[in-house]
């Protein structure tokens, strides 16, 4: 009854492991365009979403606040899509966005260049010369976005806790290691302890979203945290009438029995 991400870079069997290992345990299988559709159903556009998970923002994104908005809207769609566990997400940064949930089995998957080459000449019929490129190019917006948003090297093995190189090892076995690591590792069972934080985590970015799309506080960013449906908003520049539309907007979300907001230093706020 656990969540399993499995982060790869383009073209690096990841998608083929994470079906495998979907079907071997009777999950449901995830990829990045069922969260983006889902995502998309508050009013914005599709692809706007796909190119905030896929490039790094420029410097004038970084002041017109959209990437706060897209982010939110995918981190509550995902939670969304997981919380009952059972699941199996392949798409960029799922670790990262599931930050603050239960335990989840974080999978990393890595394979040589000539594997992810040949897999990339054969997907998109390029040539070899048009692969190497268009490999090096995602990768390098990867690193790009998840040092910017996280601050973090997403190749660093320290953020999963499975990593697997392909060079030696074929696609069913790295499947069935995955699997092994589900069921044998109980800290990834999602008994009621883990079940009511992934809930909370559900509802924190519920809150997040609706604070991100609602007209009176679209304009800034905040922390969302929740305990047991408790939320606890955090912002700066906050004034009296600016805490009354936080509140008012997080009260009337689903699943929230409580809200506090606290005024936070002049620091960036991070989802």
């Amino acid at each position: 009854m656990s969540v399993i991400t499995i982060s790869r870079g383009s073209f690096s069997g990841g998608k083929l492991i994470a079906e495998g290992v979907a079907k071997q345990l009777g999950y449901r299988c995830i990829d990045r365009d069922v969260i983006v559709e889902r995502a998309a159903a508050a009013g914005v556009s599709q692809e706007e979403l796909q190119r905030a998970l896929e490039e790094p923002p420029s410097f004038l994104e970084r002041l017109q606040h959209k990437r706060y908005l897209y982010l939110a809207l995918i981190q509550a769609a995902l939670a969304e899509e997981v919380r009952e566990g059972r699941a199996v997400y392949h798409g960029h940064a799922g670790h990262l966005l599931l930050l603050g949930g239960p335990p989840v089995l974080r999978v990393r998957v890595i394979a040589p260049l000539e594997f992810r080459v040949k897999m990339a000449c054969e997907r998109l019929h390029i040539s070899e010369a048009e692969a190497l490129e268009y490999i090096r190019k995602v990768d390098e917006q990867r690193q790009k976005w998840t040092r910017y948003l996280y601050g973090v090297d997403w190749t660093d093995p320290s953020l999963y806790d499975l990593v697997i190189n392909l060079e030696n090892i074929s696609l069913e076995e790295a499947q069935d290691l995955v699997v092994a690591m589900a069921k044998r590792r109980r800290c990834y069972d999602f008994d009621e302890t883990c079940r009511a934080a992934l809930e909370d985590m559900a509802i924190a970015s519920r809150v997040r979203a609706r604070l991100a799309l609602d007209p009176a506080t679209s304009a800034l960013e905040f922390n969302v945290s929740c305990k047991g449906g408790i939320v606890t908003v955090q912002g700066r520049g906050l004034h009296a009438e600016l805490v009354r539309e936080v509140e008012r907007v997080a009260a009337s979300t689903e699943g929230v029995r409580e809200v506090r907001v606290s005024r936070v230093a002049s620091e960036a706020l991070r989802g």
